[in-house]
């Protein structure tokens, strides 16, 4: 006897041979996508036009036609090979809809290893469009952040797998990701100097008229220089300080820090897809405004000034990555999107995070990535109490469904000690469980589950955007 997962929009999934219905105007739509990398491969041989031979620009665009080919790929084969999953027992049951029509259908788990490995796939296909890269000082190094950042999503992937699989305790998930990012690290080649902002300047040195430095340093300054290398600009008014190894165990903990952000804001329908294309889409603007100064070294080539170089590469590099990643995600979100006819697993967060801070860090601008997770450090920071155990933590925090409406509902853990704060949902020695989703819920009242995913969605798009004000309005006082 066949068991489908029914969606509201058409498709279904049957768990035994996989095979996926799709309405023909879909079909036709798929079809055709395809043709867009034959297009790119013939345009430069249609037209005498140097933008369209730009090895750069060609990169882009050769980068948006595999983002095309993720999104068919993975929209192809999870219904071809999700089935294999649930043969092996990697199924589960939606808890947010527990008690009603759908909250007994079992649904495929661990779905995200097939984006992720249609992505490993298309960023493999990458290294053709490199050697076209020759004439640029940054493409023998370029291959290193290539293999470096192949490395460590690879190991996510895999790690996410076997925690899908295993149920790795938390120790191992916080290990694991630390030992990944040693190929980022390793590969590293930028600064790490951190600017001080200039607002903060006066704390860390005597000022002297006519808006130079003095060489005296105030008590914090002299600790600062005991520790680490200052260097003050003659006549800038700033002061740069060298972290040093410091600097990278801060990209170390956000490698660390975006994979797990990731798998402990989830347990929505849509929320884990929806929130990493957020983001990605987020990182490929920010990638695409720096690239728009030099828009001249991309559509031509013409690059003088190695370090225009250096920031056209770091952004190409990153943008190259996320458009394969959007698309995969695109795919993955076909079917996860309420009502979701697969879970995403931890192979997926891990992947999505791990994506992020290889961008960040060889895009160098790690600083800006932490400013797309706003929700994210929001969860975080709720989440906290629960993580170090100062709040009982149970296993699932997921929001409470009531069958009657069809609403959720915050779900509560006893705690005596903070019943009477603003977290007390009217249960007697009860609060909510703190994370994101369920203060949401505290604040807004009960909701449908594709209504809280919306609301969560939109509160990450303003998360970018306040982002987005900091790094390009106020950099000088707050983010250099």
């Amino acid at each position: 006897m066949q068991q489908h997962v029914k969606h509201a929009t058409g498709p279904q999934i049957p768990l035994d041979d996989g095979t996926l219905l799709l309405p023909r105007a879909r079909r036709k739509f798929l079809a055709v996508l395809p043709l867009v990398p034959a297009i790119w491969v013939a345009w430069p041989h249609l037209v005498h036009d140097p933008v369209s031979r730009s090895s750069l620009f060609q990169q882009l665009v050769a980068s948006l036609c595999l983002a095309v080919l993720g999104f068919v790929g993975t929209v192809a084969l999870i219904p071809r090979f999700v089935p294999y999953l649930a043969k092996r027992g990697l199924v589960g049951k939606d808890l947010c809809k527990k008690g009603m029509a759908g909250g007994d259908v079992i649904i495929p788990e661990a779905a995200g290893v097939i984006p992720g490995t249609v992505f490993l796939v298309c960023i493999i296909f990458l290294q053709l469009t490199f050697r076209r890269l020759t004439s640029f000082c940054w493409f023998p190094m370029q291959m290193v952040d290539f293999h470096s950042a192949l490395l460590s999503v690879c190991f996510m992937v895999l790690l996410g797998f076997a925690d899908d699989v295993l149920d790795l305790p938390w120790r191992t998930k916080l290990f694991l990701p630390t030992i990944a990012t040693l190929p980022l690290l390793c590969a590293y080649r930028g600064s790490t100097s951190v600017l001080v902002p200039p607002l903060l300047t006066p704390l860390l040195y005597h000022s002297t008229g006519g808006g130079t430095m003095a060489e005296e340093a105030t008590a914090l300054g002299g600790v600062l220089e005991a520790l680490f290398e200052v260097r003050l600009p003659n006549g800038s008014g700033a002061v740069l300080v060298n972290f040093g190894v410091l600097y990278m165990l801060y990209m170390g903990l956000l490698a660390v820090f975006c994979t797990n952000a990731i798998n402990i804001y989830a347990g929505i329908n849509g929320l884990e897809a929806g929130q990493c294309l957020i983001i990605a889409c987020a990182i490929l603007t920010h990638n695409l405004v720096e690239l728009a100064g030099h828009r001249t070294a991309v559509l031509t080539n013409d690059v003088v000034e190695p370090a225009e170089q250096w920031t056209v590469g770091n952004h190409v590099f990153s943008a190259q990555l996320m458009m394969p990643f959007v698309g995969t995600t695109l795919g993955l979100l076909w079917y996860n999107w309420y009502p979701s006819l697969v879970f995403v697993g931890d192979t997926y967060c891990y992947f999505a995070g791990m994506t992020f801070a290889v961008a960040g860090i060889h895009g160098h601008f790690s600083k800006t990535l932490v400013l797309m997770f706003i929700p994210q450090w929001i969860n975080f920071f709720l989440s906290v109490p629960q993580l170090f155990k100062l709040v009982p933590c149970p296993r699932h925090r997921l929001p409470r469904v009531d069958p009657a409406t069809g609403l959720l509902h915050p779900s509560t853990v006893e705690c005596k000690w903070l019943s009477n704060s603003c977290l007390a949902t009217g249960e007697e020695g009860h609060i909510m469980n703190l994370t994101l989703i369920n203060m949401v819920l505290h604040i807004c009242g009960p909701m449908q589950e594709e209504v809280l995913c919306t609301v969560l969605l939109v509160l990450q798009v303003v998360g970018c955007v306040c982002g987005f004000v900091v790094r390009y309005h106020f950099a000088n006082l707050v983010y250099k």
